[in-house]
C-alpha cells in the first residue's frame, strides 16, 4: 500500500494535465471538423494508472518502480486534483473561458515516507516512521490566454497543510508555480516548480539521527530540528491523446521531475552520507477522461 502511495508523487502529476487545464476553461476554439465537444454539462473527471521511477525515501539515492493511480476533474463547477498522497478541492467555482482564475480550498492527505522497510540498511536502523495525516488548505490564482493562445494556462499557488495525527506535529508550506498550454487537439505540455517550507517538527522526525538511532545505524548523530526551506522541484510533462482529443477518451503522459535537497536538511547523514541531495523522479502513465 505504502508503494501504491508514493507512485502518485509523480504519477499523477503526468496523467493529470489534459483535465487540469480542462478544468480550467481550456477547451479547443472550436471541435475539430465533423467532431462535436461532446457534452458534460461542466463536468469532466480524468483517472488515470501509471508507473513510476521514485526515490526510496526522501534524500535517497536509490530510486524504486512503483505503481500509482489518481483522479482529478471539475463536478459542479468546482475543481478537485491529487498532487502526490493529497487531495485538492477548490471551493471556488470558476467560469469557463479566458480571463483571471481564483482559488481557495482544502487539502487533505497522508505522508508516507519511511513508514515501510527502506533499502538501505543504515536509514532502516532508524526505524519506520508512522503514518502522517495532513489537513489544510490552499489559495492561488490563475490567467488563461498568456502566450500561445486563449488556452494556456499560468497559476501560482501556495497550499498549507498541518500534521493532526502527532507524527511529526508540524506544517508543510508549499508555493507552486505552473505553465501549462495545449499545442493542438491532441498534445499537451506542461513545466512546474514549486518548494517545500517545514517547521521544526518536520525536519526533527524526517532528517534527525539521535544517540540511540547513531548507535544502531552507524550514522553521526545529526539535529535537523528547525524550520527552513527543505526542497525545491523542477518539472516537465507532456499528454499525447490517444482518442484524437483532449477532453475525452484515452490518453498517455510522461514526465521527469527533478528536486534538489536543500540547507540542514541536505546536510542530514540519511542525504549527505548515504543519499544524494539530487532528487529525479520519471513517470509514464495512462489517463481516461469522461
Amino acid at each position: 500500500m505504502r508503494s501504491f502511495f508514493l507512485a502518485t508523487a509523480i504519477a499523477a502529476a503526468v496523467v493529470t494535465l489534459p483535465s487540469s487545464a480542462l478544468a480550467q476553461g481550456q477547451t479547443p476554439p472550436t471541435s475539430p471538423p465533423g467532431d462535436p465537444a461532446p457534452d458534460t454539462g461542466g463536468n469532466r473527471i480524468t483517472v488515470g494508472v501509471g508507473v513510476a521511477s521514485l526515490p526510496d525515501y526522501e534524500g535517497s539515492s536509490d530510486n524504486q518502480f512503483i505503481p500509482g493511480a489518481i483522479a482529478v476533474g471539475t463536478v459542479g463547477g468546482f475543481d478537485f486534483f491529487t498532487r502526490g498522497t493529497q487531495l485538492y478541492v477548490d471551493l471556488v467555482p470558476d467560469a469557463p473561458g479566458p480571463g483571471i482564475k481564483y482559488e481557495a480550498g482544502v487539502i487533505g492527505g497522508v505522508r508516507l515516507d519511511r513508514t515501510n522497510r527502506v533499502d538501505n540498511l543504515q536509514v532502516r536502523a532508524l526505524g519506520e516512521i508512522d503514518t502522517a495525516y495532513e489537513v489544510g488548505g490552499f489559495v492561488g490564482i490563475g490567467k488563461t490566454g498568456v502566450i500561445t493562445s486563449d488556452y494556456d494556462t499560468l497559476t501560482a499557488r501556495v497550499g498549507v497543510v498541518q500534521d493532526v495525527s502527532k507524527t511529526y506535529r508540524s506544517y508543510v508550506v508549499t508555493p507552486q508555480i505552473n505553465y501549462t498550454t495545449p499545442l493542438s487537439y491532441t498534445t499537451l505540455v506542461s513545466l512546474g516548480a514549486s518548494a517545500d517550507y517545514v517547521g521544526k517538527g518536520y525536519g526533527r522526525t524526517y532528517f534527525s539521527v539521535t544517540g540511540p538511532q547513531s548507535l544502531a545505524s552507524g550514522l553521526r548523530a545529526y539535529d535537523a530540528a528547525d524550520a527552513g526551506w527543505k526542497r525545491f522541484n523542477l518539472s516537465f510533462f507532456a499528454v499525447q491523446s490517444l482518442s484524437g482529443d483532449l477532453r475525452r477518451g484515452l490518453g498517455v503522459g510522461a514526465g521527469v521531475l527533478y528536486g534538489k535537497m536543500l540547507g540542514r536538511y541536505k546536510r542530514s547523514p540519511i542525504v549527505e552520507d548515504v543519499g544524494d541531495a539530487d532528487q529525479w523522479s520519471f513517470a509514464a502513465g495512462l489517463t481516461y477522461t469522461f
